[in-house]
């Protein structure tokens, strides 16, 4: 049975190569790199005991560097397992999941078209390099020049000139037997019912080949050489060969480039993609024509995890750039993802190269932010939260964007990202601008009347005194029954959600609790789940009540309703719950912290009663505020916020 192109191609793409291989073969742990599809075995042609038998999944490929065997899904299936090629392809058909094709006579007539239409682009290349090597060519040998297009890369990339004729290509091609119907077939010419006689499609333009993945010539861009030309810019229509949408300039140079190691960057146009390559990153690729597609994005992420994605820095480049960052939010899985970079404003990739060189560009791709950073900016530029309804808006986009990914594992570490951002992005600031002295020659940091300081007191010439109020303050926390809120709230928290407990197992291995109560409760649950991950909440109250923490529970829980805290309570969702409990770790980290500070300021103060120690202490208390006013902005959370009354 002949079997097309497309067809094959298509079980290529659905099933990796380490796949296919992987049931003959033990991978080498230490030399196989499974991110970057990089696989190691001991050969199973011929025996040896160090790996020398490598899988590419990047490029569908497998070679052994001993006995030198290659091939693809297909040919290791006939080779190693003996199967007839029919029924190979059939067994890793049913695999992909595509039905096997009927034999379809139409079907096979059109993949022996598009073989020969293969050859056609090839003779329309060779015309166009023959001519920008000829005299016609020379204003456009001279553009290159002056964008620094060297002649090794000019035949690299086999760049060539469309001469300003109606019918020069036509006949060229026609004289190398070549039909009209193959010319139109390939978008080569322009035809249609209201024209008489079909035309030249490229006329006057420098000509750049565009290549698959293969290296197959299957479309073209042109340059306009003249100002007046309705279009800068002109690419073949979509054809039997190409589609834009899954096709990438200079994509099979830069898959090569990323299994070797190099970046991979998304730029806009030809020019920049050769800039770039004549510097070294020989790892650039552009879009055909249309912004990048979910389709691109398949395609970069077989070649890596992370490529970096270059837009310009004026309006249109940030509407590319917004509009990309949507298209790969619902796309994204662990460990795939992408850098964005911007230009600065009037400035492409080949400009920067022009003036900075690969140095240049090199400081511009170590400016990339993650995704996840760049959504953030995104949404964030410009945007005031001084008010409630402004702050609640911020947080619901960013819960929906958020929602987009399909990912569980990637939505929720967004969703946490974008918590821990909006928690500093909504922190009140506070602003010193060092002590001003008034006119009674004392200092003041407040805008109040001299000496009048709440907290700590300076009584004439003893020196300075630590209020009472000062250190109560520093108990906003305040413990109740031994436990202290903030502690409680965490652990009920952990209690009522206990899939949290394993999202901060690091962090609560080294939390600090004030209590005995607190430190032993905390015990008994990071045990229960390290034990079963995938035990409940009423399980974790059942087995704390059995070792004797049934007061302890008790309390914490009287401790939370009291105080209204509803994120942590059975009820809340998950997403709220874990917002509750980083505000919650959060805040208990800045207190404990300042409690050490404070401890050190009046040690500090009794052995050197000066000002600069006086301004530190008051420093502390302003900071203790800041950690308090942050509590009360909080929905719910404790009785500063005044909610402690909230029906739970």
């Amino acid at each position: 049975m002949r079997f097309t192109d497309q067809f094959l191609d298509d079980i290529r793409d659905r099933i990796s190569i380490s796949q296919v291989v992987g049931e003959h073969v033990v991978w080498d742990k230490k030399k196989s790199q499974p991110q970057r599809g990089d696989f190691w075995a001991c050969c199973p042609f011929h025996g040896e005991k160090t790996p020398s038998f490598h899988a590419d999944d990047r490029r569908g490929r497998y070679h052994c560097f001993g006995c030198g065997v290659s091939g693809d899904h297909f040919r290791f299936l006939v080779e190693k397992a003996g199967m007839p090629f029919p029924e190979a392809v059939e067994k890793l058909a049913g695999q992909a999941g595509l039905p096997m094709p009927a034999r379809d006579a139409q079907a096979e007539a059109r993949d022996r078209k598009r073989k020969s239409l293969y050859d056609v682009m090839e003779l329309a290349t060779s015309y166009f390099e023959q001519a920008l090597a000829a005299n016609v060519g020379a204003r456009a040998r001279g553009y290159l020049h002056e964008r620094g297009v060297l002649p090794k890369y000019q035949q690299m990339f086999r760049l060539g000139f469309a001469p300003d004729s109606r019918n020069g290509l036509k006949e060229y091609l026609a004289s190398n037997g070549v039909t009209a119907n193959e010319m139109i077939a390939c978008g080569l010419l322009v035809a249609g019912d209201d024209i008489a006689v079909p035309f030249d499609r490229f006329r006057n333009r420098l000509m750049f080949p565009i290549s698959d993945f293969r290296g197959r010539v299957v479309a073209f861009g042109g340059r306009a050489m003249s100002p007046e030309a309705r279009a800068k810019y002109l690419n073949s229509p979509e054809t039997e060969l190409f589609h834009k949408r899954r096709t990438l300039y200079n994509g099979q140079m830069a898959r090569q480039a990323s299994h070797d190691g190099k970046p991979l960057i998304v730029v806009e146009g030809y020019m920049d993609v050769i800039a770039l390559v004549q510097v070294g990153f020989e790892g650039a690729v552009a879009p055909l024509g249309t912004a990048l597609t979910d389709e691109h994005l398949g395609l970069l992420w077989k070649m890596t995890s992370d490529p970096v994605l270059c837009f310009d820095g004026d309006t249109a480049g940030q509407r590319a750039a917004a509009k990309s960052m949507d298209i790969m939010l619902p796309m994204l899985k662990p460990g795939v993802t992408s850098k964005i970079v911007t230009l600065p404003d009037g400035v492409d990739p080949d400009d920067l190269i022009q003036k900075e060189g690969r140095k240049g560009f090199e400081e511009l791709l170590n400016s990339a932010v993650p995704l996840s950073e760049a959504v953030w900016e995104r949404e964030t530029r410009g945007v005031r939260v001084d008010t409630p309804e402004a702050k609640a808006a911020l947080e619901f986009k960013l819960k929906n964007i958020a929602n987009e990914i399909a990912d569980q594992s990637v939505r929720k570490h967004y969703g946490q990202a974008f918590n821990d951002k909006l928690y500093k992005f909504f922190r009140p600031q506070r602003q010193y601008s060092g002590p001003q002295r008034n006119n009674n020659s004392g200092y003041r940091k407040d805008g109040g009347a001299g000496g009048g300081r709440t907290g700590v007191s300076r009584p004439g010439r003893g020196g300075y005194q630590v209020s009472n109020a000062l250190k109560k303050t520093l108990s906003s926390s305040a413990s109740m029954g031994g436990v202290a809120s903030r502690e409680a709230v965490i652990l009920v928290g952990l209690i009522n959600h206990p899939e949290l407990v394993e999202q901060h197992l690091e962090d609560l291995a080294q939390i600090d609790l004030q209590s005995p109560a607190a430190r032993k409760v905390l015990d008994v649950v990071m045990a229960q789940v390290a034990a079963n991950p995938e035990m409940k909440s009423k399980a974790i109250r059942e087995v704390l009540e059995r070792r004797g923490c049934a007061i302890e529970l008790g309390q914490i829980d009287n401790i939370v309703r009291q105080q209204g805290i509803w994120q942590v309570t059975p009820e809340a969702n998950s997403q709220d719950a874990e917002v509750g409990l980083n505000h919650a770790l959060a805040l208990h980290y800045k207190s404990h912290r300042l409690n050490r500070e404070l401890k050190a300021a009046e040690l500090a103060l009794g052995s050197d009663p000066s000002e600069e120690s006086y301004e530190r202490l008051r420093d502390i208390q302003n900071q203790i505020t800041s950690v308090d006013g942050t509590e009360a902005l909080i929905e719910g959370f404790g009785s500063l916020s005044g909610r402690s009354t909230r029906n739970l």
